[in-house]
């Protein structure tokens, strides 16, 4: 079978590279894909993004599975134009990708559902913004009503940077939010205290299929400093999800989301994620819905996931999730982003990528913002902000984290930049067991 991949990150590179280990895939096309996929003899990229073109490109070439990668193309309606055409493809409608394209309508649907998450307001007025954050004080965090590719959210600890995120938002644009047909709105939340986890389920519209859990390091540098980028890490599994914890995001978050969306008329297929703040007492509140895999939580779990994609895929477009149990590797996985220099605001591209490891049993590089230079050599270069994604597996954090990291030492190009505590809330947790 051939298999269609849409986009070109990470979490593509890591959805191709599983699709790709299918005994019945012999073909995986990225559309468009980077420079690990242009490499990988078992993948073909496609300069292709634009959605029509894309199902044009599936019907000639008699693709028998499509995923959807990113947000962009959810929310461009991508899904909605292939099952018009009668093709088998995996993501939410573009409807339903407005619990991620547009904040103000996850939160509203939130609050409808009772689904609990933090209290909020929205805004399209400058003035009342800044009247509401004067008002409330800080810490407060600001939301782009668009999508800003991972770096729409300002968690503000000051007055000034609320402000500044607001001017940004609303007024400058400075942050690239792709605003929604109503122009450019913000959501201004209550600021949440406890520790972050990402909760990702496969949807066939009624069934559920939890993934293994994860936790995304959003900030720039070293302990949780910096701005908030696309994520700089991941680890999988999460140990602050306890077994407790996990029935209760299932009974209180997704249970309720996808039975809401479906009463809306509405129904959710696709991966939901669910971003999570639990409390020191193991209250959990959503922070946030993405409909697509996160990036760079994508690339840990496709490590552990021992079944077979493809076979998931096809119960999950046929309705049928409730017939697969998913077989994990017991290890840890953990992944070190590798950014270029200037991200997130500035990426410079361009620059040679030197020491790239071959793959190993054990780990594995996935490839973001990466092209293959033309010439005789060619060689891959930067071409975007988060440029590769170093993933081991080990029996620990500590040993999964170790093998990373030994594996980052050796790559080398003008102006990296990675954090060098990727996990380290899990060693803390394990150590005050």
């Amino acid at each position: 079978m051939k298999v269609l991949v849409i986009g070109g990150g990470g979490r593509e590179h890591a959805l191709a590279w599983k699709l790709a280990q299918s005994p019945r895939v012999h073909k995986v096309f990225v559309a468009p894909g980077n420079g690990g996929t242009a490499l990988d003899p078992r993948m073909a990229n496609v300069p292709i993004s634009d959605v029509a073109a894309l199902a044009d490109f599936a019907q000639t070439e008699k693709i028998g599975m499509t995923v959807v990668g990113p947000e962009v193309a959810l929310a461009a309606g991508v899904v909605d134009e292939f099952r018009a055409r009668g093709m088998r493809i995996f993501g939410p409608t573009q409807a339903a990708a407005q619990l991620e394209s547009s904040k103000a309508f996850a939160k509203d649907f939130m609050k409808r559902h009772k689904i609990p998450t933090a209290a909020y307001e929205t805004f399209s007025d400058a003035a009342q913004a800044h009247a509401y954050v004067d008002e409330m004080g800080t810490p407060i965090v600001i939301k782009a009503d668009g999508l800003a590719a991972g770096k729409g959210v300002v968690v503000a600890m000051s007055l000034d940077e609320a402000h500044q995120a607001v001017d940004w938002m609303l007024l400058d644009n400075k942050l690239g939010v792709q605003h929604n047909a109503d122009g450019a709105r913000v959501v201004i939340e209550e600021f949440l205290v406890g520790e972050e986890a990402s909760f990702i389920v496969m949807v066939d519209g009624r069934n559920i299929l939890a993934l293994a859990t994860s936790q995304d390091h959003k900030r720039l540098l070293d302990a949780d400093q910096g701005p908030n980028t696309g994520g700089m890490g991941a680890y999988s599994p999460a140990p602050v999800v306890t077994p407790n914890i996990h029935a209760k995001v299932m009974q209180d978050i997704i249970r309720p989301t996808v039975d809401g969306m479906r009463r809306d008329g509405i129904p959710f297929t696709g991966f939901l994620y669910a971003g999570l703040m639990i409390d020191a007492k193991g209250g959990v509140k959503t922070l946030e819905f993405n409909t697509r895999m996160g990036d760079p939580e994508t690339q840990p779990i496709m490590m552990r996931l021992k079944s077979d994609l493809l076979q998931v895929l096809q119960h999950a477009t046929d309705g049928t999730l409730d017939q697969v149990t998913l077989d994990w590797d017991r290890r840890v996985a953990l992944g070190v982003v590798m950014a270029s220099a200037g991200y997130p605001l500035d990426p410079k591209k361009g620059d040679a990528i030197r020491g790239l490891p071959a793959e190993t049993e054990d780990c594995k590089v996935f490839h973001a913002g990466t092209a293959t230079a033309t010439g005789p050599n060619g060689s891959v270069v930067t071409s975007g902000g988060r440029v590769l994604c170093v993933t081991a597996l080990g029996d620990s954090v500590r040993n999964a984290q170790q093998r990373a990291y030994d594996a980052a030492q050796g790559i080398q190009y003008a102006g990296m930049q990675y954090r060098h505590d990727i996990g380290y809330r899990a060693i803390k947790r394990t150590q005050q067991v």
